[in-house]
């Protein structure tokens, strides 16, 4: 059974979502990692991979049912997180918008009208949906924008420019976060519009060249005199935005600090095979202490971060923290995924440095994960100023 068939929601949630899991990890282990150097050589997704993954409904695992989606629940998500951060993690970003931080703002404050409108066209991967919100100085604080949405009669005007979008060269409908009152007596005068990428007035740049992640597409976009209706304001609401974008970004958080920990698991699954292979004057480095050394501290890491992350995923599910421990969990899983990458290289000598090998590709694509939905230094000020405002309010 795949996750598209009719008879999926007939079955128990517990083993549908084990079939599914399973299903995930074959597809990574031996359809895709297999393909990892074609991916990295061509920086694209292969036609034939990117029809199997909508096939598979992976566009839409996080969308609820009743759309067409999977439905999984935050703890289930980062389960699958951490199967699909075992590979190149661009593809996990031809549909990570669609299941994270844009197709949850929909989900989560979109009218039924705009449900109904775009989220069978996510969850099924005929729409991407890109997130539009970071911009030259606005991206870990959301509060800075500078994109303007200007009301007039019963439509708005958008106007401005967004930097570091995933999936805009290919994306049918842009989530906008934009300003439409700069100077608010209250809150931050931050809404989110749903635009087709095909508006006029809307320019899409160039591809970005990233330092890794190859196959991964992102570029700059420029709103020029954009025109939406009224319908086209999240949640029929002006001041939903930057609860959209707060709520949004620390799901998501979640979500990162799982493929961390994916990649983590493969960067030491690497650093396990080659040193019980490679020699070193006919011994092989395994033997040596400070080797093993260096894969039990990756070991560590990698448990560490897997134990946090479903820990951060059951206080999300249960509501008792959807703040503080999605970020504990971004920062430290994120964190250790450079750590162990740069132990895996370390473990493979000057062989990890060559373009080519996993761990020189894992080393260049998890240095972003320490950036995008807010960097660590914002992940330190959220726990720190969380913690320290709880306990003024017990006070």
């Amino acid at each position: 059974m795949t996750p598209n068939d009719p008879a999926f929601a007939e079955d128990t949630p517990g083993d549908v979502f084990a079939d599914v899991l399973t299903q995930i990890n074959q597809f990574i282990r031996l359809r895709v990692v297999p393909r990892e150097l074609e991916i990295m050589s061509h920086d694209e997704i292969p036609a034939d991979l990117r029809q199997q993954v909508k096939d598979m409904g992976l566009y839409g695992y996080a969308i609820p049912q009743k759309w067409g989606g999977l439905g999984l629940d935050p703890a289930q998500d980062v389960e699958v997180a951490m199967e699909l951060g075992y590979t190149a993690l661009s593809l996990r970003s031809l549909f990570g918008t669609n299941n994270g931080i844009a197709g949850q703002v929909l989900v989560g404050f979109g009218t039924e009208h705009q449900q109904e409108q775009w989220l069978p066209g996510i969850a099924s991967g005929d729409i991407v949906a890109s997130f539009a919100l970071t911009e030259p100085g606005a991206g870990s604080n959301p509060a800075g924008l500078k994109t303007t949405a200007t009301a007039d009669g019963g439509d708005w005007i958008i106007n401005g420019s967004k930097q570091f979008i995933t999936n805009a060269p290919d994306a049918g409908l842009f989530v906008v976060f934009a300003k439409t009152d700069l100077q608010p007596s209250r809150g931050n005068g931050i809404a989110v519009f749903l635009v087709p990428a095909d508006s006029p007035g809307i320019v899409v740049g160039p591809k970005d060249a990233k330092m890794g992640q190859e196959g991964s597409r992102s570029s700059g976009i420029t709103f020029t005199d954009v025109r939406v209706g009224a319908d086209a304001l999240v949640g029929g609401d002006s001041e939903a935005g930057y609860r959209a974008a707060l709520t949004s970004l620390a799901r998501s958080r979640m979500v990162i600090a799982a493929l961390a920990v994916g990649q983590a698991q493969r960067a030491l699954d690497e650093s396990v095979a080659y040193a019980a292979t490679a020699t070193q004057g006919g011994t092989p480095i395994g033997e040596f202490q400070l080797v093993q050394a260096m894969i039990a501290d990756q070991q560590t890491g990698v448990m560490a971060g897997r134990a946090l992350v479903r820990d951060a995923a059951r206080a999300w599910v249960n509501g008792t923290d959807r703040r503080i421990a999605p970020s504990v969990a971004k920062l430290f899983c994120t964190e250790m995924a450079g750590k162990n990458a740069d132990l895996a290289v370390q473990v493979h000598g000057g062989a990890g440095y060559m373009r080519g090998v996993a761990v020189e590709r894992i080393y260049r694509d998890v240095r972003l994960l320490r950036l995008y939905e807010g960097t660590s230094e914002i992940q330190r000020l959220i726990i720190g100023g969380g913690l320290l405002r709880a306990e003024r309010q017990r006070a």
